[in-house]
């Protein structure tokens, strides 16, 4: 594929820009409902935008916990998180995400006055830029709260999905074969799609192709450009530093390895040397006692114990 004049989505600020602004909440409202294949009345008709929980470790390297929070007509909440750099445990922080948001719905004394009732669904929605879980196969999983002997859905009020990036393997538009194809498509490649291939794709689908069109360079000013670079540049900027400490522990594992190892030499030659100067003796004194040495004599000569030299 040729660079195109597209945008990369996976990029905080363009994903934000697609899915996380009233001007296109129209594209949101469609991949919502495309990902979490919603039909007929469970489709979501409208949202509306909510502040994205702050949490000063993690703000401190990305702008916010997540990316996009919403809420459709009917309460339910939905966060949307890209993530593009490999972190450890993101599965437990997409439940802590979720938490924090189905806690936030109530506020401060509600609980008190027993109004958990109240508490409205929250689903999670995840595309990473890696692999998530190694033991699955598929690149789209969904999770939710099972009974583990009727597998009934009681619990419903949280379900998470993710997708895996890296597990799509589909790199030409015609083998996309559904909608949520099209847009792992978009995620994964929109940065070198010709604009002859995206025009496929919108003809076949048009809210892929405004999305496209919103990441379409020539759509932005200098300063969204400018704050698009720098964003990518601190992305980069941590993988750098986290490769950098990857090295340095390499490095220090190898050094420690290679100390060992000669630690390891040093000591073996010192202890064949000392057993060959053992076997040498053990000679020495049978031969002397073959030519009828006293054994103090035996003993003073070589250095063996008298007790070794009754055993030979």
């Amino acid at each position: 594929m040729a660079l195109s004049k597209f945008l990369d989505p996976k990029n905080d600020i363009a994903f934000r820009k697609i899915f996380g602004s009233e001007e296109h909440k129209d594209i949101l409202i469609h991949f919502i409902n495309d990902i979490l294949e919603l039909r007929g009345n469970d489709q979501i008709e409208d949202v509306e935008f909510l502040s994205t929980i702050q949490d000063p470790e993690i703000a401190s390297k990305k702008q916010s916990i997540v990316d996009v929070l919403c809420r459709d007509k009917n309460g339910v909440q939905v966060i949307i998180e890209m993530q593009v750099a490999p972190t450890k445990g993101f599965e437990k922080r997409a439940q802590y995400y979720a938490s924090k948001a189905y806690s936030r719905q109530l506020n401060k004394g509600q609980e008190i006055d027993g109004k958990y009732e109240n508490l409205k669904e929250v689903i999670f929605i995840a595309i990473a830029d890696y692999v998530v879980f190694p033991d699955k196969l598929e690149f789209k999983s969904d999770h939710i709260i099972l009974d583990k002997s009727t597998y009934e859905h009681d619990l419903r009020d949280f379900s998470f999905t993710f997708i895996e990036l890296p597990k799509f393997t589909k790199d030409k538009i015609e083998e996309l074969e559904s909608i949520v194809d099209k847009w792992c498509y978009f995620f994964k490649y929109a940065a070198k799609t010709s604009e002859a291939d995206m025009a496929k794709i919108a003809s076949s689908y048009k809210t892929i192709g405004d999305a496209y069109e919103v990441v379409n360079q020539y759509n932005w000013n200098e300063q969204q450009l400018i704050a698009y670079e720098q964003e990518k540049k601190r992305v980069w900027d941590n993988i750098a530093a986290e490769r950098y400490q990857i090295d340095l522990i390499k490095q220090k594992t190898e050094e420690i390895m290679a100390q060992g190892i000669a630690e390891g030499i040093a000591k073996g030659k010192a202890e064949g040397k000392n057993e060959g100067r053992s076997e040498e003796k053990i000679e020495v004194a049978k031969n002397m006692l073959s030519k009828n040495y006293s054994i103090s004599d035996i003993s003073s000569i070589t250095g063996l114990s008298i007790e070794q030299i009754k055993q030979l």
